[in-house]
Parts: structure tokens; sequence; C-alpha cells
């Protein structure tokens, strides 16, 4: 259990109970508000408007304790019936990874994957255990919302392939690496 005062970012990453992965909720599905977490202040800043008719296809967040290539904790787009509040904490099952570049357009990129899971207590999606089990082109249809998305902010978002739950796992772990080596250091 998490003592009083941690900072969502500092959650521990797996659930003790279910052994699951520990995700917060940044931005919710059908949100044209794009927010982030500002741990300086410990609370939800609206980071961008997307334009006109343009919404997160999915829950959005992050995996707490992990650290990108990018600096940032590692994102994650969630799978669930109805979308949750920003903050909302909830436990997810890997299904996989879109493995992307990311950066300011003209200027150098760094990996900043997106990882795909299905919240532990969905329904609808409860068969999704792989990438496979979704249905055809949604994963090409995530893809183009990060394309687009990225393009109208001015950086560019390259996907280099996709994984499976396994690499999704992996890179939870690495990233569980960096943030405590950035600890240490820090």
């Amino acid at each position: 259990m998490a003592q009083a005062g941690t900072l969502l970012s500092r959650l521990p990453t797996f659930d003790r109970a279910s052994g699951e992965v520990t995700a917060v909720i940044e931005t919710p599905k059908g949100s044209p508000n794009k927010y982030d977490f500002d741990e300086s202040c410990a609370a939800f800043m609206l980071k961008g408007v997307l334009p006109e008719g343009t919404a997160f296809p999915y829950d959005f967040g992050f995996i707490p304790s992990t650290l990108g290539e990018d600096g940032d904790p590692l994102d994650v787009l969630v799978f669930l019936d109805a979308p949750v509040m920003a903050g909302c904490v909830l436990t997810v099952r890997l299904i996989g990874v879109i493995e992307a570049e990311q950066g300011e357009k003209g200027k150098q990129r760094s990996r900043n994957d997106r990882l795909l899971a299905v919240a532990t207590h969905a329904r609808t999606h409860e068969h999704v255990k792989t990438l496979d089990d979704l249905r055809p082109k949604m994963a090409e249809e995530i893809e183009a919302f990060f394309r687009h998305y990225n393009d109208l902010n001015g950086k560019d978002f390259r996907p280099l392939g996709r994984s499976g739950p396994e690499k999704a796992r992996t890179l939870v772990q690495d990233g569980m690496r960096a943030f405590g080596e950035a600890r240490k250091s820090g």
C-alpha cells in the first residue's frame, strides 16, 4: 500500500495482490483535451486541445515508477468499457506494444513506445490477450491517431513495429530499472 502523499507517478508498477500492471489515466477516452500529470504540483494540467471533431480513442495514461527513453513514464493506452476520469488508478493486462520513435520535426527522435493494455475490470475486452485478438485494422487506426495527433503538435511519430505482451512486459521492467537508476543519481 502506498504511503499518504505518494505521487501517482511513484506508485508501485505492479499490483502486489494480482501481479498486474498499475496504470494511471491522464486523458479519458473521448476527450478532446490532453492532460498530463505534473509531478511538481501533484495535479493534472491541461497540455493541449485537439482540433474540432478529434478525441482520444481510448483511455491514455502512464505506468508509474517507470521511465522511457524520452524522459517520461511509459505511455499506455487502456481498453475499457467506458472512459474513466483523469487520475483514476487501475490495474491492466498488457497485450502488446506499438514500438515507435517520436520527436520534433527535423530534430533527433527518441523511442516513445505505446503500451496497449486491457483494464482488469473490462468486460467488452476481457477476451483480448494479445494484439491478434483486436479487431482487424485496430492497431493501424491507433498508429494513425498518434501520427495525426503528433503531426498537429509539430512532432513526428514513427511506428517501428508491433510486439506482443512479453515484449511489453520487458519494456515495463526496463522502464522500472531506468526509473530506479534516475532516482539514485538524481
